[in-house]
């Protein structure tokens, strides 16, 4: 798989706010980015997962702690796929 390198510039005091090393805050980035996208339905749960570099149940599972629903159907969405039925 190719890679690109992202960089980015940060006051040193935003790592200090969040007790955080640069290695750890580019992880929590990277999920939390990969959670937003999941969530606003930009993209797949596998895309999600492997931008947060984890596996699709490592993804699953961190969902929760961003209060984010595994599934991108909602009731109105099962509704009108039953009426299409």
């Amino acid at each position: 798989m190719a890679t690109v390198n992202v960089s980015i510039e940060l006051p040193r005091s935003v790592l200090s706010a969040l007790r955080q090393d640069p290695a750890t805050f580019g992880r929590e980035m990277r999920l939390a980015a990969a959670v937003k996208w999941y969530e606003m339905k930009i993209i797949s749960q596998s895309k999600a997962a492997e931008i947060a570099g984890l596996s699709r149940a490592e993804f699953i599972t961190a969902l929760e702690r961003f209060s984010v629903s595994p599934f991108q159907y909602g009731v109105d969405d099962i509704n009108a796929e039953s009426l299409d039925a």
